[in-house]
C-alpha cells in the first residue's frame, strides 16, 4: 500500500505531498495501515537531513487529503485555483496538525488522488501554506514539485481553453498582492467571504482593499414612476439592496458600470455614491480610451482612501479585464499573475479572448504608468519650482497719526533667522589635480595683428607731456611731397636717393610737436620742404559745430548771438575740453623746425577763426596742467592695432 503512492515531495521540516491512485483511500486507512507497514514510502530527490531524530526506515507518516472537503465550483469547464476562502481554511488545517502534540513525531502528508484537476489543487494549496504561512518566497514554494507535472487551470468559457495558468502563476500572483498589501490573511474574514459571494446574497467578492467586483442586479419588477423613489427601491431585489447597504457602509466612493442598464443609477447617488457608465460589449474587448478612463478614475478614487465597486452582466469577464489592467499599471503585475490573483479572489475572472488582450496590452500599460509617472515628477518639480512666497506687504506710512508706543504691553522678541550652515565643497582629486596642472601653465600673450617690429606702442604716463599737447588750433598741416622713385636701373650708378625720393613715412603727433620746435615756418611746413598743392582735408570743429572754414566764409552773415554755443554752460566746470583739437600731421623728413613757431599758430588760429577768439585763444590752445585743474584727466597716447590714427583716452 504504500508503494502505491507517488514518491513524497518534501516541502521542508515535516510537510510532505504525494499522490494516489483514482479512487484515493481515505486517511484513516492509510495511517492505520502505514503504522503497521514495514517499509517507508519514497522520497523524491536526495533524503532530508536533520528534519527528525528518527532514520527514514523507522519514520512514521500522517496522511490527509482536502479532496472531499474543498471542492471548486466550476462555471463550465473551469476547475481552479480554489477561490481564497479556501486557502485560508487549508492554511489553518495544515498548522493545526503541525500544532497537535500527538503527531509532533509524525510526518504529514497531504494527498490526492492522480485526477490532474485534484492534484494541482492540493499541490497548490500546500505550496501557499510555505509561502503565506512559512512566509517562504514563491521559488522555494515551488520547488518540491517542480519535477511533477500539472495539468494547466483553465477560464470559465464555453469554447476551448487557449491560454493557460499553472501553479507559478499563482504563486507569484499572491506573493505579489502581499508585497503590495493588496492581500492580507490576518484581516481576511473567511464568514463574511463566503456569505456575500453566493448570488442570492450579493453576488460580490473583494479584490483589493480598494476593488469590489459584482455582478449586476436583475431589473425591477417594472415600477412607475408615480409610486416614488421609496416604491422603486422596494421593487429591487434583496442581493441588490445588500450591495447598497455594504457599499455604503465600506466607503464606496464610485460605481462603475460596464454593461446595459439594469438599474437606476439614482439609487446608488441618493446613497452619496457616484456613478459612471463604461460600456463595451460583453466578450469582448474594452478600447484604449475606456481603458485610460478607467485607470483615471479609479486611482483617483484609490489615492484619495475610498473603494471602487466595478460591475458587469456577471461581474467576471469585462470587470476582471479593467481592473487586471488597473493592477498592471499601478503595481506592476504580469497578466498571467493579475489573472491568477483576481481568480482565487473571485473565480472565473477574465473570460476567452480577454486573456491574451491582457497578455499583449500589459507591456503598454507599464509604459503608460512609466510615463505617468514621469509626467507627475515633472509636475511636482514645475510646481516647487514656480511656488511663489507671498511678500510681507508693509504697513502703510501716515505722518499725521502719532504712533504710541506702550512700554507695558509684552513686546515681541524677533530673533533673526540664522542661515543653516554650507557644507564645505570638497573637490575630487581628479579636479584638484586638473586645477593644479592649469595653474602651472603660462598664460598665452595677447595676438596682435601687426608684428612688434613695424610697430611700437608706449603708454607709459612718465612720458613728457609736452609730447602729447596738441598742436594750435587752424594750423594747416604740412604737405606731403610724393616723389616717384625711380627704377634702379633708370638710375646712374652710385647715385643715391635723396630725400625727397624716399617714400614718406606716417607722421604722428609726437613727430609733428617735435618738428614744430625743430624749425616749422608760421604754416606748419617745414624750411626745408618746399609746400607742394595743398594739404590733406582735415577741418577743425568748433564746440558748436562748425568749422574754422565754414565760420569765415560766413563772416558778417550770421549775427553774433547765432555765432555762441548751442548749449549753456554747464554750472559745473567740465572735465572735457571746450574745442576738438585738429591733428597735426608732419612730414617725417623734415630735419629743421623754428622754436617760435607756436605763437605764429596762436595768431594765425585768431585771424582764421575770428575776433571773438582773440581773447581766449590762450585758453582754448593750451590745455590746463594737473597742478591748476586736479581733476583733469591726463592726456594719453595710445596706438590702435587696427588703424594708424592717434586715439585720445
Amino acid at each position: 500500500m504504500a508503494n502505491s503512492c507517488e514518491p513524497l515531495c518534501h516541502f521542508g521540516g515535516r510537510l510532505y505531498f504525494t499522490t494516489f491512485q483514482n479512487p484515493a483511500p481515505r486517511a484513516d486507512v492509510l495511517n492505520r495501515f502505514a503504522n503497521e507497514q514495514d517499509h517507508a514510502p519514497r522520497i523524491r530527490g536526495p533524503p532530508p537531513t536533520g528534519t527528525t531524530s528518527t532514520p527514514d526506515d523507522d519514520a512514521k507518516y500522517y496522511y490527509f487529503t482536502i479532496d472531499d472537503q474543498l471542492l471548486y465550483l466550476s462555471f463550465f469547464q473551469d476547475w481552479g485555483p480554489l477561490n481564497l476562502a479556501m486557502v485560508y481554511k487549508a492554511c489553518i488545517l495544515i498548522h493545526e496538525l503541525l500544532q497537535d502534540q500527538s503527531l509532533a513525531s509524525h510526518r504529514l502528508v497531504l494527498y490526492s488522488s492522480n485526477d490532474p484537476r485534484r492534484k494541482a489543487n492540493a499541490a497548490l494549496l500546500m505550496a501557499f501554506y510555505v509561502m503565506i504561512v512559512q512566509q517562504r518566497p514563491p521559488w522555494e514554494a515551488f520547488h518540491p514539485i517542480a519535477e511533477v507535472e500539472f495539468m494547466p487551470f483553465r477560464d470559465a468559457g464555453r469554447g476551448r481553453s487557449d491560454f493557460n495558468l499553472n501553479i507559478q502563476d499563482c504563486l507569484w500572483g499572491i506573493y505579489k498582492a502581499m508585497q503590495n498589501g493588496l492581500c492580507d490573511m490576518n484581516e481576511f474574514d473567511v464568514e463574511e467571504y463566503e456569505y456575500y459571494e453566493k448570488v442570492e446574497n450579493g453576488d460580490w467578492n473583494w479584490l483589493t482593499p480598494n476593488f469590489i467586483a459584482f455582478a449586476s442586479g436583475s431589473p425591477p419588477s417594472s415600477p412607475t414612476r408615480s409610486q416614488g423613489e421609496h416604491a422603486l427601491q422596494r421593487k429591487l431585489p434583496t442581493p441588490f439592496l445588500n450591495c447598497l447597504d455594504y457599499f455604503e457602509k465600506q466607503n464606496v466612493k464610485l460605481v462603475v458600470r460596464l454593461n446595459n442598464p439594469l438599474y437606476d443609477r439614482q439609487v446608488f447617488m441618493d446613497r452619496g455614491i457616484n456613478h459612471y457608465e463604461l460600456y463595451f460589449d460583453d466578450g469582448t474587448n474594452p478600447t484604449d480610451e475606456i481603458v485610460r478612463k478607467f485607470i483615471d478614475l479609479a486611482d483617483e478614487v484609490v489615492e484619495a482612501g475610498g473603494v471602487v465597486a466595478v460591475h458587469c452582466k456577471a461581474g467576471l469577464g469585462r470587470t476582471g479585464t479593467l481592473v487586471g489592467a488597473y493592477l498592471i499599471w499601478k503595481y506592476g503585475f504580469t497578466a498571467s499573475e493579475a489573472i491568477a490573483f483576481m481568480r482565487i479572489a473571485r473565480p472565473g475572472c477574465v473570460v476567452g479572448p480577454q486573456q491574451q488582450y491582457m497578455y499583449l496590452k500589459q507591456l503598454e500599460w507599464c509604459k503608460w504608468a512609466a510615463y505617468d509617472e514621469m509626467r507627475k515628477v515633472q509636475n511636482a518639480a514645475i510646481k516647487a519650482a514656480t511656488a511663489l512666497v507671498a511678500p510681507a506687504t508693509p504697513p502703510a506710512e501716515n505722518d499725521d497719526v502719532m504712533e504710541v508706543s506702550d512700554d507695558s504691553l509684552p513686546q515681541p522678541i524677533v530673533t533673526p533667522a540664522t542661515p543653516a550652515p554650507v557644507p564645505p565643497v570638497t573637490p575630487s582629486k581628479h579636479v584638484a589635480r586638473a586645477t593644479a596642472q592649469a595653474r602651472e601653465i603660462e598664460p598665452p600673450a595677447q595676438p596682435r595683428k601687426t608684428p612688434m617690429t613695424k610697430r611700437v606702442a608706449s603708454d607709459s604716463d612718465e612720458e613728457n607731456e609736452q609730447d602729447d599737447m596738441l598742436p594750435a588750433l587752424g594750423v594747416a598741416p604740412p604737405p606731403v611731397r610724393r616723389t616717384k622713385v625711380k627704377p634702379a636701373s633708370a638710375r646712374a650708378p652710385g647715385t643715391r636717393i635723396s630725400a625727397s625720393e624716399q617714400r614718406p613715412t606716417r607722421t604722428t603727433r609726437s613727430n609733428a610737436g617735435v618738428g614744430a620746435r625743430q624749425g616749422c615756418n608760421p604754416n606748419g611746413v617745414s624750411k626745408t620742404t618746399k609746400a607742394i598743392g595743398p594739404g590733406p582735408n582735415k577741418i577743425p570743429r568748433l564746440a558748436n559745430g562748425m568749422s574754422a572754414r565754414g565760420i569765415a566764409a560766413t563772416k558778417g552773415t550770421i549775427p553774433p548771438s547765432t555765432r555762441q554755443l548751442r548749449q549753456p554752460p554747464s554750472p559745473t566746470p567740465s572735465r572735457l575740453p571746450t574745442l576738438v583739437a585738429k591733428r597735426a600731421h608732419h612730414n617725417s623728413t623734415s630735419s629743421v623746425h623754428d622754436v617760435s613757431g607756436v605763437a605764429s599758430v596762436v595768431k594765425s588760429a585768431a585771424a582764421a577763426v575770428g575776433a571773438w577768439m582773440t581773447t581766449n585763444a590762450a585758453a582754448v590752445v593750451v590745455p590746463g596742467s594737473k597742478s591748476e585743474r586736479p581733476n583733469l584727466r591726463s592726456v594719453r597716447r595710445r596706438r590702435s592695432s587696427f588703424s594708424s590714427v592717434d586715439v585720445v583716452a
